[in-house]
């Protein structure tokens, strides 16, 4: 008899998202198993608790998946069940904290997509100011753009220390040099706007960041990102199901977070996936990158 296929899903959250159980049911996985509140230290005797509990062939059946919200932690979360694995006792892992992972690599892969389509441009080179930057998305779409070789600037709307603690750690980890620029007023906004190619929106639900005017006054200006599904809209103009439509009165090209939502579904899908094939040879780490390379080439599926 076939053994069961089984997710076992850490999360240093009080709660597992049902989000990201519903997912991984519906990827084909017969078990969930969520473990919450889960700390750093634990990360280990849980990993070794899944791959010794069956033979090579079963533990081929399981696989780990990082929740939480901080995408920090669930980065080394993930680098520490990879580090408690040997073959052939050995399984793969998916992290993906809030949705930020897929969220952010759909939301820089439409952009890339868009980029290219209507202005025949790369976004390697260009200025990326991300507002919402020390949220989790904000944050995980700011280092993939960087990857990409894009100039990118993190916004700070009240406290620029608190940012550049950020900027500081990741530029360290990850080999970029993200900048921080002082967003706290409006008019610091209007020049930040006026400075920049791309702008990505990943600011608290419900909070109007960037208004039609400010748009309109951006010449600059090319691309324009929002994951806000919570009226009134991130980015004043840009509506939800925007995939690369252009903002009225302006020169814009606007990607609401339905576009950005539908992307992440897929590549969140097609990742667990990834987890099960019983013949793949070697286990897969995934992360934003993965999730990124993944999301980049579905746009250009659906483009």
């Amino acid at each position: 008899m076939e053994k069961a296929s089984i997710l076992h899903l850490f999360t240093a959250a009080k709660n597992a998202s049902p989000f990201d159980v519903n997912m991984a049911y519906d990827a084909g996985f017969d078990k969930i198993m969520p473990y919450t509140n889960v700390e750093l230290a634990e990360v280990a005797g849980l990993t070794q608790d899944v791959i010794f509990s069956r033979s090579p062939s079963g533990v081929k059946r399981e696989g780990i998946f990082i929740g939480g919200r901080d995408i920090d932690i669930a980065m080394q979360m993930l680098n520490a069940a990879k580090n408690s694995m040997f073959a052939p006792f050995a399984c793969s892992v998916f992290a993906d904290p809030s949705g930020a992972f897929t969220t952010a690599a759909a939301m820089i892969a439409k952009v890339e997509m868009h980029l290219k389509a209507k202005f025949d441009k790369v976004v390697s080179g260009k200025t990326v100011s991300v507002f919402g930057a020390t949220g989790p998305v904000g944050g995980c779409a700011a280092i993939i753009a960087a990857k990409q070789g894009a100039s990118v600037q993190l916004i700070a709307h009240n406290s620029v220390a608190r940012v550049e603690a950020k900027v500081l750690a990741w530029n360290s980890q990850y080999q970029i040099d993200l900048q921080v620029v002082d967003g706290s007023t409006e008019a610091k906004k209007a020049d930040i706007l006026a400075q920049s190619d791309i702008v990505i929106c990943a600011a608290a639900a419900g909070v109007q960041v960037i208004s039609l005017d400010q748009l309109v006054s951006a010449k600059r200006l090319k691309i324009v990102a929002d994951v806000n599904a919570v009226s009134p809209n991130g980015i004043q103009g840009v509506e939800v199901g925007y995939d690369g439509v252009q903002v009225a009165g302006t020169q814009v090209y606007g990607i609401g977070a339905l576009a950005i939502g539908q992307l992440k579904y897929v590549t969140q899908h097609q990742l667990l996936k990834q987890m099960l094939p019983l013949d793949q040879e070697k286990p897969k780490y995934l992360e934003f990158i993965a999730a990124f390379n993944l999301a980049r080439d579905l746009s250009k599926n659906q483009s």
